[in-house]
């Protein structure tokens, strides 16, 4: 199996893993999709060096990791391109940022320092978050609670279609790396000089299976917009958890946890 082969299915799991069946799949997607971006909104207004408020901010996602059964290490291994991108944000922050509003023993640290692992911290959290969203949710239920936030219908359905013709274009360039193969057995990778005409013929390759869907779609009766899956009504479990989850990000947000739990951890000595 090649990389384009790993990568298609590595892209396929993350529809088996939205199909499980635990109780954060069962919630209503509109719920899921406004605690995310309520998570997420939260997350992100720390001020850049409230590090130790910051970090209480991980439970929400422990919480779903422990109850959806999806193991922590999957999400960092489907994320492993991005992590590094988003951990690379505020690395030039030590230079220009020196600054010392820590003292630990010998020890000083910088202002640099602490926005950096603030940024850190904040864009794997809304990682995990998001990731935690796609995994418990269709990307159709998804985009059907886009439409009922009165998302523009345009915008959804390039999502969507941008979404599920990815696959098409990983099994496209699958058969073309084959095929590359085939013709330069014991070559590893594609050589430099025929990347212009392998993007290339990948493009009408592409132009013409896009060309055979779309007409596929309007055989069908497509008339500019989907007819997602059937928008089940809101029930009081699905109220309860936004209301409930809402108010922990909150409390989070506001309530300084971690020094709270330090004080109490020092009466205790």
């Amino acid at each position: 199996m090649n990389q384009v082969s790993r990568a298609l299915t590595e892209f396929q799991e993350m529809d088996a893993l939205a199909a499980m069946d635990t109780p954060i799949h069962r919630l209503h997607p509109l719920v899921k999709l406004l605690t995310t971006v309520v998570y997420i909104f939260l997350t992100v207004s720390f001020d850049k060096y409230d590090l130790t408020g910051l970090i209480p901010m991980v439970l929400y996602p422990a919480l779903l990791f422990s109850i959806t059964g999806i193991p922590v290490g999957t999400c960092f291994h489907k994320l492993r391109a991005v992590v590094p991108l988003v951990c690379a944000v505020g690395i030039v922050n030590p230079f220009l940022d020196r600054e010392v509003l820590l003292q630990v023993g010998a020890l000083s640290v910088s202002g640099g320092v602490i926005s950096m692992l603030t940024l850190m911290c904040k864009g794997i959290f809304a990682l995990m978050a998001s990731f935690l969203l796609i995994a418990t949710t269709s990307m159709d239920a998804i985009c059907m609670a886009l439409r009922k936030m009165h998302v523009p219908g345009m915008i959804v359905t390039l999502l969507l279609l941008t979404y599920r013709y990815v696959s098409v274009m990983i099994e496209e360039v699958s058969v073309m790396t084959d095929a590359y193969h085939l013709r330069a057995p014991g070559q590893k990778g594609i050589h430099y000089r025929a990347w212009g005409s392998f993007v290339g013929q990948l493009l009408l390759r592409s132009m013409d299976r896009a060309t055979e869907l779309y007409q596929s779609m309007q055989l069908r009766g497509f008339q500019g917009e989907f007819s997602y899956v059937a928008a089940p009504p809101l029930r009081g479990r699905d109220w309860a958890y936004f209301c409930g989850m809402a108010a922990g990000c909150l409390a989070l947000r506001f309530v300084p946890v971690a020094e709270l739990l330090g004080g109490m951890v020092i009466s205790v000595d």
